[in-house]
């Protein structure tokens, strides 16, 4: 494969900006090295030269970027910020990304990784992102059932009632079909984890408000078999590799 097109692929801009980029030497990969044990960086102002795109690490503009044919991102979601492209009031979600992630050539209209579902503005916790629509739609579509634990801190104090309704299902203003939590556990007298499997607009929310509570605070813990890393600070992202990929689509 062209390294112009590796470039173009992992985002790096248009066709033209990726020849501009290796002919100005901005480009470097990462080979063995010719003299001694291990790797180095060479340099390579032929944006026509083939490497072969699987396990390939690029420096580009001094910044390392590991080849992916298709991106996997996870996101520690901080309060504050909206989950669209064009936000109405916080800064958005996507401006804590690189820009190679938010400009990723797809087949869609809209360029770049997208959100797999959305948290409010006021939600903190996992967000995952990708360009690969078969595992957006896998993640997030109500029928594959993948659950979704939050953690949620109350006005008033959690009662036995309140979490019977919640497993038993409630009914919310737009939707005559009860929706149930999978899983319910109370950690407190005010906090609790929330399982669901499906997501509604502001569901958490609404599901205690019609129990007779109210949220004051949220956060996404963990999705399907994986929970949000405790390393990974808010705002701050990174790579998801195979094994975390697999536990994602975990129930257990």
């Amino acid at each position: 494969m062209q390294l112009q097109e590796i470039l173009y692929s992992q985002g790096f801009g248009t066709r033209r900006v990726c020849v501009g980029l290796v002919q100005q030497g901005w480009v470097s990969v990462r080979e063995p090295a010719v003299n001694a044990g291990g790797y180095e960086y060479r340099t390579c102002t032929d944006a026509t030269a083939d490497y072969d795109p699987e396990g390939l690490l690029l420096r580009v503009q001094g910044i390392d970027w590991p080849y992916h044919a298709k991106a996997y991102v996870l996101l520690h979601k901080p309060a504050g910020t909206e989950c669209s492209q064009k936000p109405s009031t916080y800064p958005s979600i996507y401006t804590l990304l690189p820009a190679p992630l938010r400009q990723r050539p797809t087949k869609s209209a809209v360029q770049g990784v997208q959100a797999v579902g959305r948290l409010d503005q006021d939600t903190t916790g996992m967000l995952l992102l990708s360009d690969d629509g078969q595992f957006i739609h896998r993640m997030s579509s109500p029928k594959k059932h993948v659950p979704k634990v939050y953690q949620v801190t109350t006005k008033h104090p959690v009662d036995e009632t309140q979490v019977s309704r919640l497993l038993a299902g409630v009914v919310l203003d737009d939707d005559p079909k009860p929706v149930r939590a999978a899983d319910c556990v109370v950690e407190g007298s005010h906090r609790l984890d929330l399982t669901l499997t499906e997501g509604k607009y502001h569901q958490v929310k609404r599901m205690l408000a019609a129990v007779g509570n109210r949220v004051e605070g949220l956060h996404r813990a963990r999705i399907g078999g994986m929970d949000l890393p405790l390393d990974l600070a808010p705002g701050d992202w990174r790579w998801l590799d195979a094994d975390e990929l697999r536990l994602l689509t975990q129930s257990d």
